[in-house]
């Protein structure tokens, strides 16, 4: 059967992940972008949602996750892979980049920090 994948890019959520007691009080902006593969043929047939990812519920599945504060975004990654092929038993493999978008590091102008797992 053939593969294909469904892209969420630049999510971007507000959620108070970090090391720091700052980014746990703050909070900071994140941005997050997947990609999930799953069999896309029976989707390209039957023109029927069942058939395919439901990105909608997926980015609110996403959100959710992220409500909950990590210390680490390898955490977090962790959580909204687990959450998501847990919903998605079709899901056969994907991509998952969070960047924090402002981290504070002293003295250092940068547009973002990020972690990225592929499985």
């Amino acid at each position: 059967m053939s593969q294909g994948s469904i892209e969420i890019n630049r999510l971007q959520v507000y959620a108070y992940h970090g090391v720091l007691a700052q980014e746990n009080r703050i909070g900071n902006l994140f941005e997050i972008s997947i990609k999930l593969y799953y069999p896309i043929q029976r989707a390209m047939i039957n023109d029927n949602i069942s058939g395919t990812l439901n990105y909608a519920e997926i980015i609110n599945l996403i959100k959710e996750v992220m409500n909950k504060p990590s210390h680490l975004i390898e955490n977090v990654i962790e959580r909204i892979r687990v959450t998501l092929v847990t919903n998605y038993p079709l899901i056969e493999g994907g991509k998952i980049t969070i960047a924090k978008l402002s981290p504070p590091i002293a003295n250092t102008q940068l547009e973002s920090v990020a972690v990225c797992y592929e499985w």
